[in-house]
């Protein structure tokens, strides 16, 4: 197993630190998680085919699946 040590400002840690509490979780294991995330290129692949599904059909599915009280999609058709 190999360690990264990493400094950073007060600001910095004052948010990791929130963040790890928030997640219920140490400030070790939440930079240990970002850290395996930022390096998970399956997670990089399906984020960035989430964003272009985004840019290609957002319109069509907010037209398709419009919320009840926008005034769009199925339920108003009927």
């Amino acid at each position: 197993m190999k360690q990264i040590n990493v400094r950073v400002d007060d600001e910095v840690h004052a948010g990791i630190e929130a963040r790890a509490a928030a997640a219920g979780m140490t400030v070790q294991a939440y930079a240990k998680q970002v850290l395996a995330d930022e390096a998970n290129d399956v997670r990089h692949r399906f984020l960035t085919a989430g964003a272009h599904f985004v840019d290609e059909f957002a319109d069509a599915f907010a037209e398709e699946f419009a919320s009840p009280n926008s005034g769009r999609g199925p339920a108003d058709a009927a």
